[in-house]
């Protein structure tokens, strides 16, 4: 990780001292994407039973960079297996915790001009608003009045660049709060911004120097 700057110095350790000085084993911690270098489960292994080690219950989403990431039921059988049991994975469905739903996507780079050129942007957006869609939908089995955040690996607004694809499932469904990750190396930009009523917080682990940010 130290090809993203000098911050990574150290991450391993500032992430088990700040992780278990923060969270208790009755937390729900959510990590939204890039997990592992790993490019299978075998190789993964290694990083998720380091997450799994850490306290608290875990609910993990896919990154760019997942490419271990396999279907749903392959990567939870896989957890079975090899005893990985407090990490649940966010993929077109949600999660209540603490009074909460928990929903998201990976959702997509925020225009055609920073996306790989080789990959159908459009195909791609439509796809994983798709997916919001029913991360949302699948909430909605919990109590109504719970308020519902949203998790994405890519952040649906940088500076004047916007999703409006995403944004337009978020502003159907109500759903006011977004976290992301994905953005790596900056630290000049706000933690918390607004767009269109709906609030968006950067939770990098090195945006955060390695400490998990309490939400609710």
């Amino acid at each position: 990780m130290d090809i993203f700057g000098a911050r990574w110095k150290g991450w391993t350790d500032s992430i088990i001292k700040n992780w278990c000085e923060t969270v208790k084993d009755g937390d729900t911690v959510v990590i939204p994407g890039d997990i592992s270098w790993g490019m299978s489960l075998d190789e993964a292994k290694a990083d998720l039973e380091f997450i799994d080690r850490l306290p608290g219950r875990k609910i993990i989403c896919k990154g760019n960079h997942d490419y271990w990431w396999s279907t749903v039921t392959k990567i939870r059988s896989y957890f079975k297996e090899n005893g990985i049991e407090s990490i649940d994975i966010l993929y077109n469905s949600a999660f209540e915790a603490d009074g909460k739903v928990i929903c998201g996507s990976r959702g997509w780079f925020v225009d055609e001009k920073t996306a790989p050129k080789d990959a159908d942007y459009t195909k791609i957006v439509e796809r994983e608003a798709g997916r919001l869609k029913l991360s949302i939908a699948d909430g909605k089995r919990f109590d109504e009045d719970k308020e519902r955040i949203a998790f994405f690996h890519f952040p649906p607004v940088f500076g004047d660049i916007v999703c409006e694809e995403i944004i337009n499932v978020l502003k159907e469904n109500g759903v006011s709060r977004c976290f992301y990750g994905h953005i790596h190396g900056r630290y000049d930009i706000p933690r918390t911004f607004e767009y269109d009523g709906i609030s968006f917080t950067i939770v990098s682990a090195d945006y955060l120097d390695f400490k998990p940010l309490r939400i609710c």
